[in-house]
C-alpha cells in the first residue's frame, strides 16, 4: 500500500495522453505541527472551520497517549477507554472533518517571513498559520525497567493513573514541587507513598515540604536513587540505593511514579520563537507565540496541568485563535 505522503502514481491508461502525476500538495491554510489531543482537536476545529488543514503527525502520532493504557478520566466514556484507542478516534474525527494527516516528522521550520514554512526530510509545506502542538516527554530514570514495566506499574502521572493503586505502596521519584504534588495526591489512594531523593533536602517550596512532612502516609528516602524495578507480569519492587552509603535495599511495592520533569519538544523552534529556560514555548496573548501567525497548543506551553483533556482544550483554543487571526488578515488584504 502507498504510503500517504508518497505522492500519485502514473495511471495506466490507454489514452495517447496518459494522465501525469498530482503534484503532491503543499500549501494550506494552517499546519499543525504534532498530532496528540491538542493537534488533532485543532484539526478538528481548523478544518470544521473550513480551512486546508495539515497535521504532521511526527514520529508518534497520538503522543504520549498511545503509550497509555486505560485512560479513565477523559470525559464522554463510561468504562474508560485504551489511550491508543482514543487517539485512533480523535485522528478519524480529524480526517472526517477534511484534515490532511501525513505520518512525517517536522525537521526545521521557517517562520521568519511570510508565508511561513515546515520542512520535513523529504518535502517543504507552506502554511497562513502554523500551530505548534509537539507535547513535551517526561524526563526518566534511564532503567531498563522503566520500559519493561511502563503502564504495568511504571508511570508519570499521579492524576492519571492514582486511582489504579488502591491499598498498595507506592514511590515517587523527585524531590521538586511536581513530586510532591504527586506524593501528597497519590496519598488519597496508597497506604504508604515512599519518596526517593537524591539529595538530602527537597527543592519544593515550603508551603509544598510542610504539606509533605504533616502527612503521616509519606515516607521520605533521603540521598537515595532507585536503582532498579522488579516485578513479574507487573512491577513488585524498587530496589534503593543510598548515594552516600552505596547501601541498597529493596521496597516491595505496586507502583512507580517518576515526577522528575518534563522535557517539551521544542528544540526545533529555537531561534525562531521565544522559549523560556526550561524550553516551555511562551505564550504572548492566549494562544499567541511572539511570531505572527504561530501559535502553540498543549503541553508543549502548558507545565501545571499536563492532561489530555486540557491539552485538547488548549487545542480547540489554538485553533478560535487561528480562525480569529485568518479572517482578520484577509480583511486586511481586501
Amino acid at each position: 500500500m502507498m504510503a500517504a505522503d508518497s505522492g500519485a502514481t502514473v495511471l495506466e491508461t490507454n489514452d495517447d495522453n496518459p494522465k501525469m502525476p498530482d503534484k503532491k500538495k503543499t500549501k494550506f491554510d494552517v499546519i499543525i505541527i504534532g498530532a496528540g489531543p491538542s493537534g488533532y482537536t485543532a484539526g478538528i476545529y481548523c478544518s470544521r472551520a473550513g480551512y486546508d488543514t495539515l497535521i504532521l503527525s511526527g514520529i508518534l502520532p497520538g503522543g504520549q497517549l498511545v503509550n497509555t493504557t486505560e485512560v479513565e478520566n477523559y470525559p464522554g466514556f463510561e468504562n474508560g477507554i485504551m489511550g491508543p484507542d482514543l487517539m485512533i478516534e480523535m485522528r478519524k474525527q480529524s480526517q472526517r472533518m477534511g484534515t490532511t494527516i501525513i505520518d512525517d516528522e517536522a525537521v526545521d521550520v521557517d517562520f521568519r517571513r511570510k508565508p511561513l514554512k515546515v520542512l520535513t526530510a523529504s518535502e517543504e509545506y507552506e502554511g497562513r498559520a502554523v500551530i505548534i502542538a509537539t507535547g513535551a516527554n517526561p524526563r526518566k530514570l534511564g532503567l531498563e525497567g522503566e520500559e519493561t514495566f511502563g503502564g504495568k506499574g511504571v508511570s508519570y502521572c499521579a492524576t492519571c493513573d492514582g486511582p489504579f493503586f488502591r491499598n498498595q505502596e507506592l514511590v515517587v521519584v523527585g524531590g521538586g514541587d511536581s513530586a510532591i504534588e504527586e506524593a501528597t495526591f497519590l496519598t488519597k489512594f496508597a497506604t504508604t507513598v515512599h519518596l526517593v531523593h537524591r539529595r538530602d533536602k527537597l527543592r519544593a517550596s515550603k508551603v509544598m515540604q510542610e504539606r509533605a512532612f504533616n502527612n503521616e502516609k509519606i515516607k521520605f528516602h533521603w540521598d537515595s536513587a532507585v536503582i532498579d524495578i522488579k516485578g513479574n507480569e507487573k512491577m513488585q519492587q524498587a530496589v534503593l540505593k543510598n548515594l552516600k552509603t552505596n547501601e541498597e535495599s529493596t521496597l516491595d511495592v505496586g507502583g512507580l511514579f517518576v515526577a522528575i520533569g518534563h522535557v517539551p519538544n521544542t528544540k526545533l523552534f529555537k531561534n525562531q520563537i521565544d522559549l523560556d529556560d526550561e524550553g516551555y514555548v511562551v505564550l504572548k496573548d492566549k494562544t499567541h507565540t511572539n511570531v505572527e501567525g504561530v501559535f502553540a497548543a498543549g503541553d508543549v506551553h502548558d507545565r501545571s496541568y499536563r492532561q489530555a483533556i486540557t491539552a485538547a482544550g488548549f487545542g480547540c483554543m489554538a485553533a478560535i485563535d487561528v480562525d480569529k487571526y485568518l479572517t482578520e488578515s484577509a480583511d486586511k488584504q481586501e
